[in-house]
């Protein structure tokens, strides 16, 4: 394994477990605010609000991100992007269409 490969790696997780913590944070101060901002559904919000922290740490030592960019949808990353709106239209435009994207579930 490359020093690239292996500094890679050890991002990924790091990543993971912001998010997994962030998440958790999210979740223990507004679960339904949380759900909606993650993509999350009911399931999934469960089985990472009642992760220990050493089980998100297991969790996050996966070499796969966790999170995914919930902007699959070209028109919801073009409205975040569009330099011609305001950035405050272009909040609301994205949570609009966002709201209406599948939550993400388990299995």
């Amino acid at each position: 394994m490359t020093a690239s490969h292996t500094s890679t790696l050890a991002e990924i997780r790091e990543v993971n477990l912001s998010y997994l913590l962030l998440a958790q944070r999210l979740l223990h101060e507004d679960r339904v605010s949380a759900m909606y901002r993650l993509g999350l559904s009911e399931q999934v919000a469960q089985v990472l609000s009642s992760l220990s922290l050493a089980q998100a740490v297991k969790v996050a030592s996966s070499s796969h991100l966790l999170c995914r960019f919930r902007f699959d949808d070209h028109t919801i990353l073009a409205t975040l992007a569009d330099k011609e709106k305001s950035a405050a239209l272009s909040h609301a435009h994205a949570a609009i269409l966002l709201a209406d994207a599948p939550t993400e579930q388990i299995g």
